[in-house]
């Protein structure tokens, strides 16, 4: 069954439900956003064209208009379907940890490095911040929703092992974290040292886990 909540007027979906990603794995919008996302890698966003992204899936410039849209709406979809990976990722790490501390410095540090070594995001916050930024910024209410109701879900969890206390106002503690990683993934530079694991658990521990338990 797919779970899904309403974030500040945007409705979100789990990540690991097919239309988090807006496209079933093998199927035919699958395949374009593959195409686009071997593309947007090779050359950028700036310089990838329609035809382009259908030559590589193999099908006609109609076909990808058809089935996924426009340039603009092939990079949101790619930019939703990564975030959604990444997050799928944060389903297990509740299962691997009794100390609260120890959960959330896991989740950081898998967050941080998936986003910060992703081939297509250091690619494009290098090259191309203009065209990715607003994906993950001004345009990104839906991604930022789903980042929210994924860590919601995974930090419930928690507090059904006892390792979080419950209270009415965890989505938002929840919210706030996310707001913290999230600025903390797109300008990692700053007085706070966050670079290497040892840093980002130093943050996690300090930060991050006093915002959880209140």
């Amino acid at each position: 069954m797919e779970s899904s909540v309403s974030f500040n007027g945007v409705t979100s979906t789990s990540p690991t439900s097919p239309s988090a990603g807006e496209a079933e794995p093998g199927s035919l919008e699958s395949r374009i956003l593959d195409a686009a996302l071997d593309q947007f890698g090779l050359v950028g966003i700036k310089k990838t064209t329609i035809e382009d992204i259908a030559r590589r899936a193999g099908v006609d410039r109609v076909t990808v208009y058809r089935r996924v849209g426009s340039r603009d709406d092939v990079v949101k979809m790619v930019t939703t379907r990564e975030v959604g990976r990444a997050l799928a990722a944060l389903q297990d790490i509740p299962d691997r940890h009794d100390d609260l501390a120890d959960l959330v410095t896991d989740i950081l540090r898998t967050v941080y490095t998936l986003w910060r070594t992703h081939p297509l995001v250091t690619r494009m916050l290098d090259v191309e911040p203009d065209r990715v930024l607003p994906q993950l910024t001004t345009e990104g209410a839906p991604v930022f929703a789903m980042c929210v109701f994924t860590a919601t879900e995974v930090l419930r969890r928690a507090v059904d092992k006892d390792l979080l206390p419950d209270s009415p106002d965890l989505p938002a503690r929840v919210e706030i974290m996310c707001r913290v990683v999230h600025s903390l993934i797109l300008q990692p530079h700053g007085a706070i040292p966050s670079e290497t694991d040892a840093e980002l658990d130093t943050f996690a521990r300090t930060y991050l886990v006093p915002i959880l338990r209140g």
